[in-house]
């Protein structure tokens, strides 16, 4: 699918990845580039979010009232980016694991999978189009520092295959974005090598303009990804070290 001409809404667009995503979508043409924020008068702060081909659109993704008034606003989408998502880098085993568990979940998968409900109709009638979800490559192993944002981008990755094969007959393709570790308010104080934004949305477009289904943006999740695919226990054994 090319993205010139097309008409994309991208949730999280005030973060760093959505952010980014938005300029990357102007520049390969895109004909409109919705930005969905939690708070409209926050984001226009973001010079990249108040260009002539942007438009903000007030999307909490928890909110399913606020999901179905964005796809009422918004009828001309065929392309949805689900970007929008929550780490509160916490081990299952916490005192606050449960709390920080079902926050995770509510954005990661239930609000994420809302919105696919919503907007599938929305791009089924335009013909067709695209759904990509920025998952994570720890959604495929866990890291126990992170156990219960793990287990949220699981649901979701399992999430992402179940809609690939009900929306299929639609002609909407169900895209999977597996980064690892970003240079992003959700990943600062975490020590590690982290991708740069633009680096990873440059991927994400390149993997969806080459009709990658699974799209690993970064070097570290390529490596990973081959890993799981050689020897997945082995790869559950050495994240097993990393512990809080």
């Amino acid at each position: 699918m090319q993205i010139e001409g097309k008409t994309a809404l991208v949730t999280g667009a005030n973060g760093g990845i959505g952010s980014a995503l938005v300029q990357e979508l102007l520049n390969r043409g895109a004909r409109k580039v919705y930005a969905g924020v939690r708070n409209v008068e926050a984001a226009q702060a973001l010079p990249v979010l108040t260009q002539e081909k942007v438009t903000l659109v007030e999307l909490d993704i928890t909110a399913p009232a606020s999901i179905a008034a964005a796809a009422v606003a918004c009828t001309d989408v065929d392309m949805l980016f689900n970007n929008a998502g929550c780490n509160r880098i916490t081990p299952l085993m916490d005192s606050t694991a449960l709390e920080a568990a079902r926050i995770e979940m509510e954005i990661n998968y239930f609000g994420t999978l809302g919105v696919c409900q919503a907007f599938a109709p929305v791009i089924k009638a335009q013909g067709g189009g695209l759904i990509a979800n920025v998952c994570s490559i720890i959604g495929m192993v866990n890291l126990p520092t992170n156990g219960t944002y793990c287990a949220s981008k699981a649901a979701m990755h399992s999430m992402i295959q179940g809609t690939r094969a009900e929306l299929a007959p639609q002609n909407i393709r169900v895209i999977g974005i597996y980064p690892g570790p970003v240079e992003t308010r959700m990943t600062a104080g975490q020590k590690m090598p982290k991708a740069a934004p633009t680096d990873i949305v440059t991927a994400i477009c390149d993997g969806i303009e080459n009709d990658v289904e699974d799209i690993f943006p970064d070097p570290m999740s390529a490596e990973v990804s081959g890993m799981l695919a050689k020897d997945a226990k082995a790869v559950e054994k050495q994240f097993s070290t990393m512990l809080p």
